[in-house]
């Protein structure tokens, strides 16, 4: 059975390869998809004697399992719950981490046999287009289960926003209170509540900047939760 390979920090570091970097976790598993459709063309171009695609398949693959390692790694920088349905994903009772190793490692045996020019590699070859239909459906279902954690941070994250424009908003509610009264007690004051008049007047603005900030970040918030 997969196991998680030790966190290796798969956000951003320095260590992380260049191919990797900037890319999304459901970007990174969409493209696993394509790559081991590439490398399993490049090997039956390889196995015909094209040696450009076998070094090109050999790239591929090496990309295939940074890739692989980096998505694995991921479940440490997760919340505990969409850490466990990675991990479901990979390990559960249909997860697909053993396809993706099999995958993996049938690849790599003919990829070797290929370049030692072994009687074998025809044959491992043949078995690995055989697996062509079992690996894409494992992966898009590892690329469904990075979508909808995607999401659904996606969601807490508008959620949590929606409470802090609610918090703004109740505040700013409050110092039009204060400046209302500010004022009425500046009026009241005539001369000497002059220089507490003009205090009294930029909180106004200030709240009235406010109450437009709020609207404008609940808009967006709308927004990209309509949109998600």
């Amino acid at each position: 059975m997969t196991t998680l390979a030790a966190p290796n920090t798969a956000f951003q570091r320095h260590d992380t390869p260049a191919h990797i970097a900037g890319l999304s976790l459901v970007n990174l598993a969409a493209r696993q998809r394509m790559l081991s459709q590439r490398m399993i063309l490049q090997t039956v171009l390889a196995a015909q004697g094209d040696v450009a695609r076998l070094q090109a398949a050999q790239r591929s693959l090496q990309m295939f399992t940074e890739s692989q390692q980096h998505l694995l790694a991921t479940s440490a920088q997760l919340e505990p719950a969409s850490a466990s349905k990675i991990t479901d994903t990979y390990q559960g009772t249909r997860g697909v981490g053993p396809v993706v190793q099999a995958f993996m490692q049938l690849m790599r045996s003919a990829l070797d046999q290929i370049e030692a020019a072994s009687p074998r590699a025809g044959a491992t070859t043949a078995e690995l287009v055989g697996h062509t239909d079992r690996i894409l459906e494992a992966l898009n279902t590892v690329t469904t289960a990075f979508d909808e954690v995607a999401r659904g941070r996606s969601d807490a994250m508008m959620k949590e926003l929606a409470g802090i424009v609610d918090d703004i908003q109740s505040v700013a509610k409050e110092a039009k209170v204060v400046s209302f009264n500010a004022q009425v007690i500046a009026a009241r004051a005539g001369q000497h509540g002059r220089g507490f008049a003009v205090v009294a007047n930029v909180l106004s603005d200030i709240t009235g900047e406010i109450d437009r900030l709020t609207r404008k970040a609940a808009v967006l918030a709308e927004r990209s939760r309509s949109n998600g």
